[in-house]
C-alpha cells in the first residue's frame, strides 16, 4: 500500500484515505459532489479541500432534521 505523501492526491490515494471504493469516489467526482481537478486524463484533490469538505458533510449530517 502506497504513503499518502503532499497536500495533492491521487484517485488512489483518497480512495484509501476515505475507506471508500475508488467506483464510488468516481461517482462523486462525476456528480460534482467532491472537489476535485481534472489535469488531462487524472483527477487531482487538495487534501486540504478535501477536509473542509469532509467537516462540511459532517455538520450538515449532524443538524436537527425534525421529527420523521
Amino acid at each position: 500500500m502506497k504513503k499518502i505523501i503532499g497536500d495533492v492526491l491521487t484517485i488512489d490515494e483518497l480512495a484509501i484515505y476515505l475507506k471508500i471504493p475508488k467506483s464510488t469516489l468516481y461517482k462523486l467526482v462525476r456528480e460534482g459532489k467532491i472537489p476535485s481537478h481534472k489535469i488531462g486524463r487524472h483527477w487531482r484533490f487538495q487534501k486540504r479541500s478535501i477536509e473542509r469538505w469532509l467537516e462540511r458533510a459532517g455538520e450538515a449530517n449532524s443538524s436537527p432534521r425534525g421529527n420523521r
